[in-house]
């Protein structure tokens, strides 16, 4: 039985940063989910419980990357690119609207939302130029 080849540094940094968004999303699109969105209209609640659907299926989606990390090359940068925009998007919201209280909370968020993905994309670059060396 051939032995499995350690992992590189640099995908173990984007196997920890995945499991990091997964358990984010997955318990954050569970709370959403049951909470919803209190005092606001039937509309506005369907699509925020919606939107945490889709919040919950992408950590089902970064935990499985994770888990299947020496596969996976295109998904890991497309789960980056999607993280960043979402972080984009919080970012819009906060310079249109504010910053909603408390403010330490979703300045917390909006930080790995903008600096994870930057990290997930140079490490998988790193670990493709390793793999092709």
């Amino acid at each position: 039985m051939d032995a499995v080849a350690p992992m590189l540094p640099s995908q173990r940094v984007v196997q920890v940063c995945l499991f990091l968004l997964s358990a984010i999303a997955v318990m954050g699109g569970t709370l959403q989910m049951v909470l919803g969105q209190p005092d606001t209209a039937p509309r506005l609640d369907n699509v925020h419980r919606f939107m945490a659907g889709i919040y919950f299926g992408c950590g089902l989606i970064c935990f499985w990357a994770a888990l299947t990390i020496r596969q996976q090359d295109t998904l890991v940068f497309l789960i980056a690119v999607s993280v960043f925009i979402a972080g984009c998007g919080r970012l819009l919201s906060i310079s249109k609207v504010g910053v909603p209280e408390p403010p330490a909370l979703w300045l917390g968020y909006l930080v790995p939302e903008l600096l994870l993905p930057i990290v997930i994309a140079v490490a998988q670059t790193m670990t493709n130029r390793a793999v092709v060396s």
